[in-house]
């Protein structure tokens, strides 16, 4: 089956990097695609599959393209994206999100204009206004978060979102630390900081959560595996209803203060957890 991957997402949030991502995992990729001719990208795939014997130059069973705030008929997008499914054209989405200061201080810092800049409103106006424009297309897929990584961290994660021929829903676990901020594509977070801290122990001060000396200090607390048992029911309990809900992903944030180890430790725990019921993703956003 033919796959086509749609980035887009606010400006300053990575869609360039997450295409070359793609780019080096053999897609054939094409850059600020205007929305109207998503539909002669449909007809090509679909001229392509029924003609493949014929052709044996330029097969292209993976493309990825990039639609961004200025494109032609952007609303018209998830119309667009409807009939592509209705085509048996196997399409997903990938909305990249960032937080206004993050993205403030990456303009800033390459002295790029905001694609959506006038000289009658500021640069975190033209955020908040591209903001309002695709609020409906984070719905359509999977929402990542760029605000607190790095350029090789998001290549990474593009790579694992595409890396698996699965359909249906996709659990992804990611630790965190509070004190860089709640995940903007958390669909829960759970606050794990009333646990105790190995922070304080200083011979687990400078290990993880996937350290053996932090997993078995953390297993030998009576409320870690209470709450962490409470977390895996909850999860239990209600992911049939998200499943039956025709998901693509299920994000869920668990934090600690810094996200070395206590939530390091619950997503390793819940990943092994979950896996053998649901394909699963795991995320360390503070880690290296």
């Amino acid at each position: 089956m033919k796959q086509l991957i749609i980035i887009t997402g606010l400006s300053g949030s990575g869609k360039s990097i997450a295409l070359h991502a793609l780019e080096d995992s053999g897609y054939y990729c094409i850059d600020n695609l205007p929305a109207t001719m998503l539909p002669n990208i449909a007809e090509h795939l679909q001229y392509e599959n029924q003609n493949s014997k014929h052709l044996n130059a330029y097969s292209f069973d993976r493309v990825a393209i990039s639609i961004d705030s200025r494109s032609a008929a952007i609303e018209k997008l998830p119309a667009y994206i409807k009939q592509l499914q209705l085509d048996k054209i196997s399409t997903q989405v990938i909305f990249l999100e960032s937080n206004v200061e993050t993205l403030v201080k990456r303009f800033s810092e390459t002295r790029r204009k905001h694609p959506l800049s006038k000289d009658t409103i500021t640069l975190a106006e033209s955020i908040a206004f591209e903001r309002d424009l695709l609020g409906n297309l984070a719905s359509l897929g999977h929402v990542i978060d760029t605000s607190y990584i790095s350029a090789n961290k998001l290549r990474s994660w593009i790579k694992d979102s595409v890396s698996s021929e699965h359909t249906g829903l996709t659990l992804l676990f990611t630790s965190f630390g509070f004190k860089h901020g709640i995940p903007l594509d958390a669909d829960f977070v759970f606050d794990i900081r009333c646990l105790p801290n190995p922070h304080y122990d200083a011979k687990l001060r400078d290990l993880t959560g996937c350290d053996i000396e932090v997993q078995s200090f953390l297993k030998n607390q009576a409320n870690v595996e209470e709450m962490l048992n409470d977390i895996k029911q909850y999860i239990e309990k209600w992911l049939p209803s998200f499943i039956s809900d025709n998901r693509s992903y299920l994000t869920v944030a668990i934090g600690c203060t810094g996200g070395q180890h206590r939530s390091v430790y619950f997503v390793e725990q819940l990943s092994q957890y979950f896996i053998s019921q649901q394909k699963v993703l795991t995320r360390h956003r503070e880690l290296k």
